[in-house]
C-alpha cells in the first residue's frame, strides 16, 4: 500500500481504448500513477467504459490515475479544434470516475497570432471551462511546452512562458487553474528550471517527468538558430536536471501530486529500449525522492 511517500512516480499512457491492457503490462514494474492522455481528441473513446476497465486493472495494485490529458487546440474553431474542446468538457465531467480531480493539456492559441492576441480568447474559453471544472471539484493544468511556437506566433499553446502565465492567470483569476510543469520545456528556452519552480510552486498542479540535455558547446559556438540541434529531450536520469533538488522544492512547497514520466522523446532510449529507459527513469526518480520509506523508531 502506498503511504507516506507524498509524491508518486508514474508514467503517461496514450493508447486510447487499449489503455487498460497497456497499464496491466507495465504496472508491475513499480509505476505508482498513470496519466491517461489523448492526442487532440478523445477519438470516440467512451470515458465511462474506459474508467470501468482501468479501475478493474488497477484494483489491488496501489497505483492510481493521476489525471486525464487532452492535448490539442481548444481556442480555435475548426472541426478538430471544437472536438478538442468537447474532449476537455467530457474529461472534466468524467474525471471523478477515474478517481482524479485533475485534467491537463495545452491551452491552445489563435494560430499565427501573438500570445497577447490570444488572451481574450483564452479568457473566454478557459473562464467557462474553469467554472465547469470548479462545479465538479476539478482542477485544470496547462503543460509548458512551446510546440514550436514563440511569443509572436504558433499553433498550439501559449503556456510556455512565465510572462504568458502571468497574463493567463490574470485573465482567469481562479484557484482551480494551474500548471503541468516539467523542466525540459524551460531548458529548451535556456531557462534555469530550479528558481522558476520555486517561484511558481503554488501554481504547479502536475509534473511531467521529462528532462533535457543542453549541448552548451553548440550554443556557445553556433547559437540556437543553426542546423545543429542544441538541446535534446530526455527521460529523467539521462538529462541535466537535478531531480533531487526538484523533488525537494516540491516537498517544501507541499506538493502532494505525481511525477509522471513522459516517454517517447529520448533520442537513445526509444523503440525497443523505450520501456527500459522509462523503468530506469522510474527507479531514478524514486531514488531522488529519497529511496524506500523507512518508519521512524517509536520512543
Amino acid at each position: 500500500m502506498f503511504t507516506n511517500e507524498g509524491i508518486r512516480i508514474g508514467t503517461l499512457v496514450n493508447k486510447g481504448e487499449k489503455n487498460p491492457e497497456y497499464i496491466s503490462q507495465i504496472v508491475g514494474h513499480g509505476f505508482e500513477s498513470f496519466q491517461i492522455m489523448f492526442w487532440k481528441t478523445l477519438g470516440g473513446v467512451d470515458l465511462t467504459k474506459l474508467a470501468d476497465r482501468v479501475n478493474e486493472v488497477l484494483e489491488g495494485t496501489g497505483a492510481v490515475i493521476s489525471s486525464l490529458g487532452v492535448f490539442g487546440n481548444p481556442l480555435e474553431t475548426g472541426e478538430e479544434d471544437l472536438e478538442t474542446l468537447r474532449g476537455w468538457e467530457q474529461a472534466i465531467d468524467h474525471a471523478h470516475l477515474f478517481g482524479t480531480d485533475l485534467v491537463c493539456g495545452f491551452t491552445g492559441r489563435l494560430r499565427g497570432k501573438s500570445i497577447p492576441d490570444s488572451i481574450p480568447r483564452f479568457k473566454e474559453v478557459w473562464g467557462e471551462l474553469a467554472r465547469r471544472a470548479a462545479a465538479k471539484g476539478v482542477r485544470l493544468a496547462f503543460e509548458n511546452c512551446d510546440m514550436g511556437g514563440t511569443w509572436k506566433t504558433g499553433d498550439w499553446n501559449i503556456a510556455h512562458s512565465p510572462d504568458a502565465w502571468k497574463m493567463m492567470f490574470d485573465a482567469v483569476p481562479t484557484d482551480n487553474i494551474g500548471l503541468e510543469w516539467e523542466p525540459c520545456h524551460q531548458m529548451v528556452s535556456l531557462i534555469d528550471p530550479i528558481p522558476q519552480l520555486r517561484e511558481w510552486m503554488p501554481k504547479v498542479f502536475h509534473v511531467h517527468g521529462k528532462d533535457a540535455t543542453i549541448r552548451w558547446d553548440v550554443v556557445k559556438k553556433r547559437g540556437i538558430h543553426g542546423p545543429e540541434q542544441f538541446v535534446f529531450h530526455r527521460t529523467p536520469g539521462f538529462g541535466d536536471s537535478n531531480w533531487t533538488d526538484i523533488i525537494t522544492i516540491l516537498r517544501q512547497g507541499g506538493y502532494q501530486g505525481t511525477i509522471d514520466i513522459e516517454g517517447w522523446h529520448d533520442p537513445v532510449y526509444k523503440g525497443e529500449l523505450e520501456m527500459m529507459g522509462q523503468v530506469r527513469g522510474l527507479n531514478y526518480l524514486k531514488d531522488c525522492r529519497g529511496g524506500s520509506f523507512v518508519v521512524n523508531p517509536v520512543l
